[in-house]
């Protein structure tokens, strides 16, 4: 029999400031890997900026960020917006987001076969698999996992061991030595997809900014209707590129308030 491929949604988290092509191209990758796995239908994909709670530099509010995030991808007819995250007061742990999203997915998933995951209906299960929810990320998120203090150790084992990650490479950055050095994700290897880019794509949101600050071209780097955004609202100055200057990151004072572990206990 036919094995029924999974369907499989791709969760992008991040500050989008602003989106890149770049950013885009990331769920253009990961979906053609996981359909060549021969195990997975990708039916979606979800932007999620982060909240403006997130204390980053140079961060501007989550209401532009979502507005450009919307006008990038009015070509895709598969990867969507969503403000639930970027609507939170605090800043959002990147697991309870996925918490959030498969929650909600899962309601559709049951609603849509008439069943419940803790159902004992195996015949419907069987020919309609529950759907999975894993994180999209770049190569140098998977070092962020390193840093002390920027996650709690049950959180990396929600996010590798029971969603997973599709981890595209950048550039020089080696995925492969992140998931090495980590007994926490080397453990859950095996839930942690790392997709080659083989079309070089150096694009970054920070550099983007320093274009517009300079007043250089970012033409073909973002979208032409993000770029018309940015200059009618007058966003990426001098004056924005200080907002939050010297401001610690919100993970790391809220993380602090959490019992310190190593990640590799």
């Amino acid at each position: 029999m036919a094995i029924r491929r999974v369907p499989l949604v791709l969760l992008a988290c991040g500050s989008f400031n602003p989106i890149t092509n770049q950013h885009m191209r990331l769920f253009e990758l990961a979906r053609d890997h996981m359909h060549s796995t021969g195990l997975y239908q990708v039916v979606g994909g979800i932007v999620s900026p982060v909240s403006d709670g997130y204390g980053k530099q140079g961060l501007v509010l989550a209401k532009h960020r979502i507005a450009m995030a919307k006008l990038a991808l009015q070509s895709s007819n598969w990867v969507t917006v969503d403000e639930w995250e970027s609507q939170q007061p605090d800043w959002t742990e990147t697991v309870v987001t996925m918490r959030y999203h498969y929650g909600r997915i899962l309601k559709e998933y049951e609603q849509s076969t008439g069943t419940h995951s803790n159902s004992g209906g195996n015949s419907t299960l069987l020919s309609s698999p529950a759907p999975q929810l894993k994180l999209l990320c770049g190569a140098d998120f998977l070092d962020t996992f390193k840093i002390p203090g920027l996650w709690l150790d049950d959180h990396v084992e929600e996010v590798a061991g029971h969603f997973g990650l599709i981890c595209v490479s950048r550039g020089g950055l080696q995925p492969e030595r992140a998931v090495h050095e980590s007994d926490a994700l080397s453990r859950h290897r095996e839930n942690i997809h790392q997709v080659k880019e083989w079309v070089r794509n150096e694009t970054s949101a920070t550099e983007v900014r320093r274009a517009l600050r300079r007043g250089l071209s970012v033409k073909y780097l973002i979208p032409d209707s993000v770029i018309e955004y940015i200059q009618q609202h007058n966003l990426y100055t001098e004056d924005s590129e200080r907002k939050n200057k010297g401001v610690v990151l919100r993970p790391l004072t809220k993380q602090a308030q959490q019992p310190a572990k190593s990640l590799d206990d």
